[in-house]
This record gives C-alpha cells, sequence and structure tokens, in this order.
C-alpha cells in the first residue's frame, strides 16, 4: 500500500501578457518582397514580427542572405515538468532560423516550409541563462528543396544546440 501524498504547497501564480498583430497582413506583405527584403522590414520593426515570435518571445536580429540571427530571453513560461527551458522553445527558435535563412534566398512571392529538422541538445537551457542567440545558415539552395544548418549559443558563447533541416521550396500563386 502506498502512503498518501502531502498536498503542495500553494504556487506562486505568475502572468504572461501577449500581443500580435494579423499574421495574415504580415504574410501578405511578404509576397510582395523577396525574401532578404521582407526579413530586413522585419527586422527593422517596419513590418510586424509573427504571433510565434511574440508569444515565445525572442525577435529577429540580423539578416544576411542565407544566414539570419534570432535572439530570445528564456523565462519559466517555456519550462517543462522538471524545471528546464522545454527543448519545443530551442527547436522552435531554430526552425525559424533556418526556416528564415532560407527565405533570405528566395525572390519575392516563393514561399517554403520544412521537411524535416534534427535537433542534437548539448546541454540544458535555465531561464537563468540570458540571452540566447540562434544563427541559422543555408548550405545548399535549391529550386524544390534547400537545406541549412544552425545553433543555439548562451551569452557566454556556449553551444546549447544544433540543428540541420530540408526545407520545400514552393512557388508563389501563379507560378508556372
Amino acid at each position: 500500500m502506498t502512503e498518501p501524498t502531502q498536498p503542495a504547497a500553494p504556487l506562486a501564480t505568475r502572468e504572461k501578457t501577449i500581443t500580435w498583430e494579423d499574421p495574415m497582413a504580415t504574410a501578405a506583405a511578404g509576397t510582395a518582397l523577396p525574401g532578404i527584403a521582407f526579413l530586413r522590414e522585419m527586422a527593422a520593426g517596419r513590418i510586424p514580427a509573427p504571433p510565434i515570435a511574440r508569444l515565445m518571445g525572442f525577435d529577429l536580429g540580423e539578416v544576411a542572405e542565407g544566414a539570419v540571427t534570432f535572439v530570445g530571453v528564456p523565462d519559466e513560461s517555456v519550462y517543462n515538468p522538471i524545471g528546464l527551458v522545454h527543448g519545443g522553445y530551442v527547436c522552435t527558435m531554430l526552425d525559424s532560423a533556418l526556416g528564415c535563412a532560407v527565405h533570405s534566398t528566395l525572390p519575392a512571392g516563393v514561399g517554403y516550409t520544412s521537411i524535416e529538422i534534427k535537433v542534437n541538445y548539448l546541454r540544458p537551457v535555465h531561464a537563468n541563462a540570458g540571452e540566447v542567440r540562434v544563427h541559422g545558415r543555408v548550405t545548399k539552395p535549391g529550386r524544390r528543396v534547400a537545406f541549412a544548418e544552425g545553433e543555439v549559443v548562451d551569452a557566454a558563447g556556449k553551444v546549447l544546440a544544433t540543428a540541420q533541416s530540408s526545407l520545400l521550396i514552393m512557388p508563389g500563386p501563379g507560378a508556372a
């Protein structure tokens, strides 16, 4: 027979408010611009960030052709049940960086979507880790499939995770 468990002490409730702009307006703005111009406008704040970035608290930083950097400061709202930043937070930032690196090479009206992503988690991430930077870069552009890789580093420059991804290139409406 098992012993009854004692009720846990009351937990301190925390709250986080998220606001975002219409994601379809952002997507529509993107169809008229080459990928690199669209991303540079977003990094400059002239085009709103997508809701996922607001929800998870990261921003697009540097943008170059075939390479981007995202910056975020994870907090305990993205913790898993054992008191660490959830791997999904890290994977989401990596997926965003690798996808946007590919997007930076695409002409106006051409989209992309992840086919697969492989993430290697090298170190645990805590809310007190401070700023994390996610660097993504294209390793092989393509007309139908592109490949990218990246890594997550903490404020001390330690690599926390790496990833490789393949992305499907999707012609826009009316493309031959």
